[in-house]
Formats: C-alpha cells, sequence, structure tokens
C-alpha cells in the first residue's frame, strides 16, 4: 500500500506528461491510499477542466466515479491535531499535510510531485518517477 496524493490520482485519468508515471505506479502497487480530502480535491480539478471545456460534465462524472471504485476502501480520516503540527513544523500546507499524516500513520511511502512536501517530508514523500520505478 502506498498513499498517494490528489496530483497523482489526477495523472491517471486526465492525460498528461505524468500518466505514464501514474500507470506504472498502479501496476507497481495497485493498493493507493489518500485522506479523504482527495475527492474535495480532485472535484476541484475536474470542475476546472470543465469551466475550459477540457472536459463535459459527463466526463468529468465518469473520472470522479472512476476514481472513487479504485479508491473505495481506502479512503481515511487523519487526526487534525497531527495535521496542524505538521503543518507548524513545515512550509506546506495543511491539505498536503493530511497525505503525509496518513502516510506516517499507515507506516508507508507517500507518493507526490509536490516539491515542497518532498522537501520538507523527505523521510515520507516519494517522488512520483521513483515510486513509478522510472
Amino acid at each position: 500500500m502506498i498513499v498517494v496524493d490528489t496530483n497523482v490520482i489526477g495523472y491517471l485519468y486526465l492525460a498528461s506528461e505524468r500518466s505514464d508515471q501514474a500507470e506504472q505506479l498502479l501496476l507497481k502497487d495497485p493498493q493507493w491510499a489518500a485522506p479523504v480530502l482527495w475527492r474535495s480535491e480532485l472535484r476541484n480539478v475536474l470542475a476546472l477542466y470543465m469551466r475550459r471545456d477540457m472536459l463535459s460534465l459527463q466526463e468529468a462524472q465518469q473520472i470522479m466515479e472512476a476514481a472513487m471504485r479504485l479508491m473505495r476502501a481506502r479512503e481515511y480520516e487523519v487526526v487534525s491535531s497531527q495535521v496542524l503540527a505538521l503543518a507548524a513544523a513545515s512550509n506546506c500546507s495543511a491539505y498536503d499535510c493530511e497525505f503525509v499524516a496518513l502516510a506516517q500513520d499507515l507506516g508507508v511511502p507517500l507518493v507526490t510531485v509536490d516539491k515542497r512536501v518532498l522537501d520538507q517530508f523527505p523521510g515520507c514523500a516519494v517522488p512520483l518517477e521513483l515510486g513509478a520505478g522510472s
């Protein structure tokens, strides 16, 4: 099992230069976990794609449904005090610290492309390209 941030989930469903890496990561470790927050973050990304006419409403709904199937049973609540402590000890947002907190709680790596998270939490965060084995 690994924790993935919303960007990694998005790369799996939205064509980008990192989509291949996300697919490789899923093949390498299909047990992806995330804090419940990932849902709101992905919905926000999908809303942006719809506003830019890059996705239809139906396509956005299909992507969200597929992502929810992927993440089913591996979505977790995180402890607010832990998230706030991580945010206080770093330059990362509380949103990002939710993913770090979950990875720490589960004792697994957090796969991300977020440079700040990678810099602030090197013992926990792993870049997508390394996680995917590229």
